[in-house]
């Protein structure tokens, strides 16, 4: 699977090469909109509050020498919430097609590492990926790394789930930042290296 070749960020939001979109996408509670705001704004807010409907951020980042404008995109299902210490935990779990954004190069499949549930329901997510979003570009993410007494699914599961996918894995805190930047890098490295490779042979 392609690397995170030279990723870095840049602040100029006009000065890009290209613009690529990607999707969040996973059970509610699994930390999507707290890695999307440490790989905004490096922050991670206590005050954490549920994504109804989509929202977006863009972001530049420069991979291998091009200036990417990230285009990402958080997700939510209709669930109900309950709170659990610093992170916010949620029961139902179900996409909308609507909720998709059309013309997403890729996504990022988020799961709990304390939550066995949001690991298994990650098929479920896949086909949803796969009616909406080109599938071939995915990084699995296994987040809340930091909460390691609560920890019900392994690194080993994690990544032979990736392997028999045909995925890239990397498992993230979104409480300390851990592997956050990293995880985009990843996608949007296959992203670009995908596009150079269609523009080469038009």
């Amino acid at each position: 699977m392609a690397g995170a070749g030279g990723g870095s960020s840049c602040s100029d939001e006009n000065d890009y090469d290209h613009l690529f979109k990607m999707v969040l996408i996973g059970d509610s509670g699994v930390g999507k909109s707290s890695i999307l705001s440490q790989f905004d704004r490096n922050v991670f807010s206590l005050d954490f509050k549920s994504t109804f409907g989509v929202e977006f951020i863009s972001k530049i980042v420069k991979i291998e020498g091009k200036n990417i404008k990230a285009q990402l995109w958080d997700t939510a299902g209709k669930e109900r919430s309950k709170s659990d210490g610093p992170y916010v935990r949620y029961t139902v779990c179900s996409a909308t097609q609507d909720l998709i954004p059309r013309g997403a190069l890729g996504a990022v499949l988020v799961y709990d590492v304390t939550r066995r549930n949001t690991f298994e329901n990650v098929k479920m997510w896949l086909k949803e990926l796969r009616d909406h979003v080109d599938s071939s570009h995915v990084v699995l993410v296994g987040n809340k790394t930091d909460l390691k007494n609560l920890r019900e699914v392994t690194t080993e599961d994690g990544a032979a789930l990736a392997e028999s996918e045909g995925w890239s894995f990397v498992e993230t805190s979104a409480l300390d930042s851990t592997n956050v930047d990293k995880a985009f890098q990843i996608l949007l490295t296959e992203i670009y290296r995908a596009f150079i490779e269609r523009t080469l042979v038009k």
